[in-house]
């Protein structure tokens, strides 16, 4: 196991588990709990940021099937993150995974952007690699309140992506939110412009991705969201992760995150 800080708050781990590193799909994420220990008591859930095949490794290599250890990257907040981290390599931890159902629902379509806000960035590096690696144009957008949240950016590079950020201060990138920054990168409507991207996959927090989904509805795109609803099993029975999913008569019914999400259409998300 590897911990180290990435950026202001923010932690990057790697866990040796095989079965989650070889089958996680871009967007699914794993219930980490810090073994041995009662407080905190429940397991929390985390994307699954990267694969590895051993802990020293810096870049993704071979099969996904010959991959070994998980990068999993948290804020601090709370008492889980607190606790955790304070961990040290050598120690252990309880993970059960990949769960949910990732981003397998978003259409090849030539030009894809990928809009983060806060930690939503941790997943959506799979995807983004994956597309670029297959020939198709990925645009990568982080909003956060400063510079010095951003961690890793070059992960995203390395991965063949077009990346850009935005801070409400101004300290990197577009000063505003990644909604200005999306005004900026792409003025006109995205059915008319020629290099405009195509689909929309967004993940962070739940106000940014509302007005995503009305960004992208208004200029007639596709947009799938990943909710980062707190959980408490991870595996559809505690109904914890509930969010208002809209149905085809135009009404509502809860919908778990964990088992039915945590991606979703993002016109079917009710976001009052």
């Amino acid at each position: 196991m590897s911990h180290r800080q990435t950026a202001a708050n923010t932690y990057r781990l790697r866990v040796e588990c095989p079965g989650i590193a070889a089958a996680a799909v871009a967007g699914q994420f794993a219930m980490l709990r810090i073994a041995d220990r009662v407080d905190p008591l429940l397991g929390r859930p985390l994307a699954v940021y990267d694969t590895y095949r051993s802990a020293e490794d810096d870049a993704p290599q071979g099969e996904i099937s010959e991959r070994r250890f998980a990068d999993f990257v948290y804020v601090v907040h709370g008492r889980f993150t607190t606790a955790l981290k304070s961990l040290a390599p050598g120690e252990r931890m309880t993970l059960w995974g990949p769960l949910g159902n990732g981003y397998r629902e978003v259409p090849t379509t030539g030009h894809l952007l990928l809009v983060a806000g806060g930690i939503g960035q941790t997943a959506l590096l799979t995807l983004g690699r994956d597309r670029a690696a297959a020939g198709e144009k990925v645009t990568f957008c982080w909003g956060a309140s400063r510079g010095a949240a951003f961690g890793d950016i070059d992960d995203f590079r390395r991965a063949g992506l077009d990346v850009h950020l935005a801070t409400l201060d101004g300290s990197s990138g577009k000063r505003g939110t990644v909604i200005d920054l999306l005004d900026s990168l792409f003025p006109r409507s995205g059915a008319a412009e020629t290099d405009a991207p195509r689909h929309v996959a967004c993940c962070g927090p739940d106000g940014m991705m509302a007005a995503v989904s009305r960004w992208s509805e208004g200029r007639g795109l596709g947009c799938h969201v990943s909710l980062e609803a707190p959980m408490a099993c991870g595996i559809g029975i505690c109904f914890t992760c509930v969010a208002r999913v809209k149905d085809a008569e135009g009404g509502w019914d809860y919908k778990r995150t964990c088992i039915e999400g945590p991606v979703f259409a993002a016109t079917s998300i009710d976001w009052s």
